[in-house]
C-alpha cells in the first residue's frame, strides 16, 4: 500500500514542531514511509521518527527550550549564534537524550536531508546510505540559518539551511522515482512569503557568497512556487497535504513551552483527523 510513498518534511524552526506531532502520532500507529526528506527541522525530527524513538523529538524540542545552552542571546553574543549548535547537535544526542544510531542505520527505509551550498545558492542532497555515518553534521547544516548559525564545513562544501533553495523537496522526491508523496506543512492556509529587502545586509555578511546571496534574495519566489506546485497536485489527488487546521502564534525561534506545546498536539490531532483519509488515499493512488 505505501511503496513508493514520501514523506516531505518542511522546516520552520520552532513551527516545526507541529511536524514533530504529525510524526509521533505516525509512530504511535506504526506508520513509515520506505522515503523521507527533511528540511532543517523537518530533517532533525524525521531522523528521530527513523530510528522510533517515540517522545524524543518532543523532549528534546520542548523540554530542552528553556536552557540558555539551546537557545538564547547569550548564545549569539558568544558565538554568533542564537541556537546552541553544539549544544544542540552534539550534546543533547551524544550525551542528554541519546539518538539510537543503530536502529537509524538499521532502518529500512531512505532518508534524505536538504543543505545549501554556499558557493553555488543551489540544494545539495544527502542521503542515508553514502553519508549517514554523519547525520547530526548534516542535520546541523540543514538547521544552519543564515546569520543566526556559522557556515558548516562537511567534504569540501560550505553549507547553510536547506530551506534558502528548496524548502518543501517534493520534486527531488519525484526526481528519485517517488510517485506518492505525503506533504507536511508548518503554516496554516494559504500563506505566502513576501520579499524581503535585506540585500544589504546579506551583502555585508556574505560577501563571498555571491550566488547564496542571489538565492536568498530569490527565496520567497522558490518558496511561493513550490506550494502551488503542491497545491495543485493536491486538488488533482496526487499529492497529500497535512498542515495546521487552525492559525497559531508560534515564531522560527519561539521559546514559550506553552506556545510549542499545543502545536505538537496539534499535529497529533491533525494527524489523527487525517489518518484514515490518508490510508485510502494510499490504497486507491
Amino acid at each position: 500500500m505505501i511503496e513508493r510513498t514520501g514523506l516531505i518534511l518542511e522546516g520552520g524552526g520552532m513551527r516545526g514542531i507541529y511536524t514533530a506531532g504529525v510524526l509521533e502520532y505516525f509512530m504511535e500507529q506504526d506508520f513509515y514511509a520506505p522515503y523521507v526528506i527533511g528540511v532543517s527541522a523537518g530533517a532533525c525530527f524525521g531522523a528521530s521518527y527513523l530510528s522510533r524513538q517515540k517522545g524524543r523529538n518532543r523532549k528534546v524540542n520542548i523540554d530542552y527550550i528553556k536552557d540558555p545552552n539551546y537557545l538564547s542571546l547569550r548564545n549569539y553574543m558568544k558565538k554568533r549564534q542564537l541556537f546552541g549548535m553544539d549544544f544542540i547537535f552534539d550534546e543533547i544526542p551524544n550525551k542528554i537524550v541519546p539518538f539510537n544510531f543503530e536502529a537509524f542505520k538499521d532502518a529500512k527505509e531512505e532518508f534524505v536531508v536538504v543543505t545549501t551550498d554556499c558557493q553555488t545558492g543551489t540544494p545539495v542532497y544527502y542521503n542515508k546510505k553514502e553519508d549517514g555515518e554523519n547525520i547530526l553534521t548534516l542535520l546541523r547544516a540543514s538547521s544552519s540559518l543564515p546569520f543566526i548559525a556559522p557556515i558548516v564545513q562537511y567534504n569540501g562544501k560550505s553549507l547553510l539551511d536547506g530551506g534558502i533553495v528548496d524548502s518543501i523537496p517534493i520534486k527531488k522526491a519525484e526526481h528519485d522515482g517517488i510517485n506518492k508523496n505525503i506533504v507536511i506543512l508548518t503554516r496554516y492556509g494559504n500563506y505566502r512569503k513576501k520579499k524581503s529587502n535585506i540585500g544589504w545586509i546579506l551583502e555585508k555578511a556574505y560577501k563571498d557568497y555571491p550566488k547564496l546571496i542571489s538565492a536568498i534574495v530569490r527565496r520567497y519566489e522558490m518558496y511561493n512556487e513550490t506550494l502551488d506546485y503542491i497545491e495543485g497536485q493536491e486538488r488533482n489527488g496526487s499529492v497529500f497535504v497535512i498542515r495546521p487546521s487552525v492559525p497559531f502564534k508560534v515564531g522560527r525561534i519561539e521559546k514559550n513551552q506553552k506556545k510549542l506545546e499545543g502545536l505538537y498536539k496539534l499535529g497529533m490531532e491533525d494527524a489523527k483527523k487525517e489518518f484514515t483519509r490518508l490510508e485510502k488515499w494510499l490504497k486507491n493512488s
